[in-house]
C-alpha cells in the first residue's frame, strides 16, 4: 500500500457522556492535509466519536470533510469516514468528486494513527 496523505489534526473541543454500559467522547477538530496525492484543510469541523466499554473497549468513528487539490493539481473535495480501533486497526472510506482519486473510492485503504500534543496525524494508505 502506497501513503495517500496525512491528516494533522488540531482537536477544537470535546463534550462526553457517562452511561451505564458505555462511557463517549466527541472531539471536534481540524487540520490541515499533505501528501503526494492530496493537500488541503478539514472543512468546517470534523468530529471524531470515541465510544468506551466499561471493560476498556474503544471504538472509534471520524468523520469530516478535505478541501484542497489533487494529485494533478486540480481543486476538489474527499469526505473521510474512519472507523475502528487500536485494538483491531482503522478502516477509512473515501468519497471525492476528483477524477484522480475516484480509484480509491471502495478501495480497501488503512488508516495509522500517532498521537501528538493536541491532536493526531491519521495516515491514509491505499
Amino acid at each position: 500500500m502506497i501513503k495517500l496523505f496525512d491528516v494533522y489534526v488540531e482537536i477544537t473541543d470535546t463534550i462526553g457522556v457517562k452511561g451505564k454500559l458505555h462511557d463517549v467522547c466527541m472531539l471536534s477538530f481540524t487540520g490541515e492535509v499533505r501528501g503526494g496525492y492530496f493537500n488541503g484543510k478539514v472543512i468546517d469541523a470534523g468530529v471524531d466519536t470515541q465510544k468506551m466499554s466499561k471493560d476498556g473497549r474503544m471504538l472509534l468513528s471520524a468523520r469530516y470533510m478535505l478541501e484542497g487539490t489533487d494529485i494533478d493539481g486540480n481543486e476538489c473535495r474527499c469526505f473521510i469516514e474512519n472507523n475502528g480501533s487500536f485494538d483491531d486497526g482503522f478502516i477509512p472510506e473515501i468519497v471525492t468528486d476528483s477524477p484522480a482519486l475516484s480509484e480509491f473510492e471502495g478501495a480497501e485503504l488503512k488508516a495509522e494513527i500517532e498521537t501528538k500534543e493536541n491532536g493526531v496525524i491519521v495516515s491514509i494508505f491505499g
